[in-house]
């Protein structure tokens, strides 16, 4: 069940992880959820939706998670900053949640099935601690689906070199499309799957979104993982970062990411 996560925690990374909100990451879960409910956020990474979530719960409570405590310091500090008072903190394993059956009113993962080693595994644990009555939501980006004009080929490079890592890591890259059959496979009968997307076309949401990825091939986890096992040379990454700034200055940039959703009711034994 281990996989290793490929982005890791580099500032560019983390760039791209704090610009998340519930309202732009979370939108198909936000109208189910009640003042007083129990939420687990499943890996939290830092903390930006966690906050969000904290405050769609005035009276109820949220616990972040993440797999090492390391990890957990960047939702702690961002609820900190925020001055969130019902959010705690949790080193933990998806695939073996260390919490009683029926704990939480909603479980919740953003960006987080794709990095597993066994997500169908990792949704029943997440289904077992969560209420009857209540729901496992979780959304997951779909790289093969990501589509983006102009045609720059660096960027064809990068897809192909971040599809081939993240498999070699363990994790599932299109894993959007496949939430929704992860989710029966898991047991959940009552799901409603949908998609959404993120949209970069502005001159300042391409500059950012692709000034970002021009710094994480070169710094991230990522690229250190491209270079250590030769899936990539410098000379590579530096090329792939060009395009990214070549595509990032196209007046008719635009580029889509594609999002599966699930939202999973887990029955009502009452």
């Amino acid at each position: 069940m281990a996989a290793v996560y490929t982005h890791g925690h580099h500032e560019s990374v983390l760039r791209s992880h704090r610009w998340r909100t519930a309202e732009n990451s979370a939108a198909y879960l936000l109208p189910h959820l009640k003042p007083h409910m129990k939420v687990l956020d499943v890996g939290s990474g830092p903390g930006t939706i966690t906050a969000d979530l904290a405050a769609r719960v005035p009276d109820g409570h949220v616990t972040a998670s993440e797999v090492t405590a390391d990890a957990l310091e960047l939702a702690r500090a961002e609820v900190a900053a925020r001055g969130v008072a019902n959010v705690g903190f949790d080193v933990a394993d998806v695939h073996a949640l260390d919490y009683p059956d029926d704990t939480f009113c909603v479980v919740h993962a953003h960006q987080v099935l794709q990095h597993v080693g066994d997500p169908v595994r990792a949704l029943r644990e997440m289904g077992r601690v969560t209420r009857p009555g209540g729901f496992v939501a979780a959304r997951d980006s779909d790289y093969s689906a990501f589509t983006w004009w102009p045609r720059v080929p660096a960027l064809d490079e990068w897809m192909a070199l971040y599809q081939r890592l993240a498999r070699g890591n363990g994790g599932e890259p299109d894993a959007g499309r496949r939430l929704l059959s992860w989710a029966r496979a898991a047991g959940f009968e009552d799901v409603t799957a949908t998609s959404s997307t993120w949209c970069f076309a502005d001159p300042d949401d391409r500059a950012w979104w692709g000034g970002m990825w021009a710094d994480r091939i070169l710094s991230s986890a990522m690229a250190q993982q491209a270079l250590a096992t030769g899936a990539a040379t410098e000379a590579d990454l530096r090329r792939i970062s060009d395009g990214w700034l070549e595509w990032a200055a196209a007046g008719d940039g635009w580029l889509s990411v594609l999002h599966g959703e699930i939202l999973c009711r887990v029955p009502d034994t009452a």
